[in-house]
């Protein structure tokens, strides 16, 4: 049994470096500090990293968000976490820039990568690390916004972002939900 952890977002150039896609930076984040490369295999990108001692699995669906939980359910036979070794990594409008916020379980709030996993797995009894991508976008504006590049400012930003929330992954992994939570969602 490994932990798998899955980072939202969409495959292909066109979707690279945007807001919706943060899941993705996340994970590509935490295997370039384990010096590890994601291959596609079926269904998305992976590669395995160890957490103190603990196989991780790194999963990037190439199903598109609105399909994730497909990827997801594949790669949950495959690593074979309980409910307790998943996380699903993903945007969130309603948070502040980079706020992080992290729960045990819960609904979609919106978010369709969410949505469709929640679906395909029939609960929302899984770890999900949701990450504030602002909602600075003017009314009717809200696709583009969140399929919408960093701006220079929101750049500068974001290192600070995925080093605080692989710390967030490194905390779970090593020192359960709780201690996550209080030390990463205030």
């Amino acid at each position: 049994m490994a932990w798998l952890i899955c980072g939202l977002g969409n495959p292909g150039d066109e979707y690279a470096d945007t807001r919706h896609n943060i899941g993705f930076a996340v994970l590509d984040h935490l295997a370039a500090a384990h010096q590890v490369s994601f291959t596609l295999e079926r269904h998305g990108w992976t590669c395995r990293i160890r957490i103190r001692g603990r196989e991780v699995v790194l999963l990037k669906p190439s199903t598109y968000m609105n399909l994730s939980g497909k990827a997801l359910a594949y790669w949950m036979q495959q690593a074979k976490p309980t409910a307790g070794q998943m996380l699903v990594v993903c945007d969130d409008l309603a948070l502040p820039l980079f706020k992080l916020r992290l729960r045990g379980k819960g609904s979609h709030g919106g978010q369709n990568g969410l949505r469709n996993i929640i679906e395909t797995l029939g609960t929302d009894d899984f770890s999900r690390l949701r990450v504030g991508i602002g909602n600075d976008f003017p009314k009717g504006k809200q696709v583009d916004y969140v399929l919408g590049r960093w701006t220079e400012n929101e750049r500068a930003l974001l290192p600070a972002c995925m080093e605080r929330a692989a710390d967030c992954v490194n905390t779970l992994i090593h020192a359960g939900l709780g201690e996550a939570m209080t030390r990463f969602n205030s």
